[in-house]
């Protein structure tokens, strides 16, 4: 008997590839089989998942900088635990656009009066809808990661603390924003399922957001309080300065554009 992935040969009593580690699979495809894989991997109480999600409120260090170190097996993979996050707010974007669009529909003043200035002919963002953004949540998450990375590594690397390259920045930005992805989208079904204000709930769990990773840094780092404090604002600052700077050089870009256009 091979594997079927590998091809390495394997004796009748192996439950797993002594070449790549993966399971072997006997028993044909039939809906009982399919339903205990999904429960294995998804919903079992010690399943990867479900222990994940716990241990990087509990212990975050240990699934981050366990990974870095090179301990796979215990935790989900952070590529498949931030796509599983992506699919979790395409969810959560559907159920926004389909059962609760009324009341995520954005109605304060401020931008009811962008809306009001957006129809006046020379506007340029007359057509631009602000609550079709909820459609791009997931694409605005992609992005936001390599800015997260470039704050936390700059930021550490300026002030001498260089246990962790920019790779290794990329995979802690990559687990936290998978965590706050999920702990968004379910925050935000839940409570628009009881019917609270969107825009409260966004202002809420945005804030959050930040204390968990002032959280992150604190553990990982293992800095007190106020070492933690420096670092997150320097963070922030290199992290909205970088936004900033690409926002303008977007801007300037549009403007160069749009003049040519009118020429």
């Amino acid at each position: 008997m091979n594997c079927k992935n590998c091809g390495n040969n394997l004796s009748a009593t192996q439950k797993f590839c002594d070449e790549c580690g993966a399971k072997i699979i006997q028993n044909r495809l039939k809906p009982k089989v399919l339903a205990q894989q999904v429960n294995e991997h998804y919903f079992s109480i010690d399943n990867k998942l479900l222990l994940t999600f716990l241990d990087l409120f509990r212990k975050p260090e240990v699934v981050i900088v366990g990974y870095i170190n090179g301990t796979r097996k215990k935790y989900i993979d952070v590529l498949q635990y931030f796509t599983l996050s992506l699919t979790l707010t395409g969810i959560q974007v559907f159920l926004m656009s389909t059962f609760f669009k009324e009341s995520t529909d954005i109605s304060s003043q401020f931008i009811n009066g962008f809306n009001d200035a957006s129809t006046t002919t020379d506007n340029p963002f007359k057509d631009f809808d602000v609550n079709a953004l909820n459609n791009y949540q997931g694409l605005i998450y992609i992005l936001t990661v390599p800015f997260s990375a470039v704050g936390s590594w700059l930021a550490y690397y300026i002030i001498g603390e260089r246990a962790y390259n920019f790779t290794e920045h990329l995979v802690i930005n990559l687990y936290y924003s998978a965590q706050i992805i999920i702990i968004t989208a379910l925050l935000t079904i839940l409570f628009l399922v009881f019917g609270l204000d969107y825009l409260v709930i966004s202002s809420i769990v945005y804030i959050l957001t930040f204390v968990y990773l002032f959280y992150i840094l604190k553990r990982i780092f293992k800095t007190n309080f106020w070492n933690t404090l420096g670092r997150f604002s320097l963070v922030m600052a290199i992290y909205i300065g970088s936004f900033l700077i690409i926002g303008l050089i977007v801007l300037i870009v549009g403007v160069i554009i749009a003049l040519a256009l009118h020429k």
